[in-house]
């Protein structure tokens, strides 16, 4: 058995004053100094931490970046001065996609390498679109030798890309008649994509790549790995047949965006040789016919297991992953790894704001960025993923990440649940 996967986490504190969710306002004029103060009790040492930032504020509202939303302070204040309220700033990040707490999480995670938890609970949908459609099977919870990060029982989160074979051609003397095609391992089914709308600074793209290597994945804007990707064209065959010719190691992988079209492409691209195929949405998760990247990968998926040649192609996903989840139920709809783009950029305090494409300074210097900073917050927000992913895992009673491809039993479908359960009464929804 190999060596157990484990990414090294540090914490990275930001460079810049994040904007936090939460604001405690402070009437501070009725005040009596209490020995006992409730600030000093906070059960996350949120004030601890912010203490030296409020040396000397003449505000009344602290926005408090850790703050949990627990409400303790406000309920055990003796004398009733604080009251919570929501920070407006950090309400207009984002947009219904990439929201708020989304940003917020993916900036803790990349500072503490840790799994969030929220002391105010979960207080997002249980049911809604796009990922938010599919509820994952956590049966084996119950379990306790179910675990993937403690140590008591081994998890794989590894995956090859590269095609393999639909049968083994022997000699009669037992040794494969033809050779095995090129594979590229990676222990994480995590690839780093470019970025959707620009082209980052030299410097954020060094530390992408370095944080790659760091993890032995792979950031599919480098030509130094063995794995090699093109966009779809008419003559991209052509192309990936001279290079293959050219290094027979290669495992060539075209960029194919994801519509009505995309299946038979699709198919007939895996017939004429590419190894992988990266099925990528927009980056709010679309297809090109507004349909939500889980559909689009399950259909891709089935396509191939009807014909019978699902493991001639490695599926590649991407576009509008944002959390741990989706890269386990883009799997289970049928996607062999996953590859990120946003996320590497919220992991470098990014805000979404998008300055970059008007020419407006960005508000955290994303083109001067510190490289082992850089590297160590995206090294730390897989760190989170990874533990997220194992959890899941092993709470689904799956230990190795290849089995979880396709695996549509371990999870719940919303419009499944609706037609069998509600259906029968209220019949079909209407559009």
């Amino acid at each position: 058995m190999p060596a157990k996967y484990h990414v090294h986490t540090e914490p990275t504190p930001p460079k810049h004053k994040v904007i936090g969710k939460y604001g405690i306002v402070d009437w501070r004029e009725d005040c009596s100094a209490c020995h006992n103060c409730v600030k000093r009790e906070c059960a996350y040492s949120v004030y601890d931490s912010e203490r030296d930032r409020l040396q000397g504020a003449t505000d009344y509202v602290d926005y408090l970046y850790e703050c949990k939303g627990c409400l303790c302070c406000v309920q055990s204040c003796t004398k009733g001065l604080l009251t919570q309220e929501v920070n407006p700033e950090f309400e207009a990040l984002g947009d219904e996609v990439w929201t708020p707490d989304i940003i917020s999480s993916t900036w803790f995670q990349a500072e503490t390498g840790k799994i969030p938890v929220s002391g105010a609970g979960y207080s997002g949908p249980f049911m809604g679109p796009g990922f938010d459609a599919i509820l994952t099977d956590m049966s084996e919870i119950v379990r306790p030798t179910r675990d993937g990060i403690h140590g008591r029982e081994y998890i794989s989160t590894q995956v090859e890309i590269g095609r393999k074979l639909l049968s083994l051609p022997l000699n009669p003397d037992g040794s494969l008649a033809e050779p095995y095609p090129p594979q590229v391992d990676i222990p994480v089914p995590i690839l780093f994509d470019a970025m959707p709308w620009h082209k980052p600074s030299t410097k954020v793209t060094a530390a992408i790549h370095d944080a790659a290597k760091a993890l032995g994945t792979v950031a599919l804007t480098d030509d130094r790995s063995n794995l090699r990707e093109w966009p779809d064209s008419p003559d991209v065959v052509k192309l990936v047949r001279q290079a293959k010719s050219a290094n027979p190691d290669l495992v060539a992988m075209v960029r194919l965006p994801l519509g009505p079209e995309s299946i038979a492409r699709a198919l007939e691209l895996t017939e004429q040789g590419v190894d992988a195929i990266h099925a990528c949405a927009d980056w709010h998760g679309n297809a090109t016919d507004g349909t939500h990247i889980t559909k689009a990968v399950r259909a891709l998926h089935q396509a191939f297991v009807e014909r019978g040649n699902r493991d001639a192609v490695t599926l590649v996903a991407s576009g509008g992953i944002s959390l741990a989840e989706h890269v386990a139920k883009t799997v289970i709809c049928g996607a062999d790894c996953v590859a990120i783009d946003v996320p590497l950029m919220l992991a470098l305090e990014c805000r979404l704001c998008k300055n970059c494409l008007e020419g407006i300074a960005c508000p955290v210097g994303m083109a001067d960025i510190d490289h082992d900073y850089a590297v160590q917050r995206i090294v730390n927000l897989i760190g989170a993923w990874h533990s997220q992913l194992l959890e899941m895992m092993g709470a689904m009673g799956i230990r190795e990440v290849r089995r979880l491809r396709g695996e549509v039993g371990r999870a719940m479908f919303f419009e499944d649940l609706e037609r069998d359960c509600f259906g029968p009464v209220f019949g079909k929804r209407k559009a």
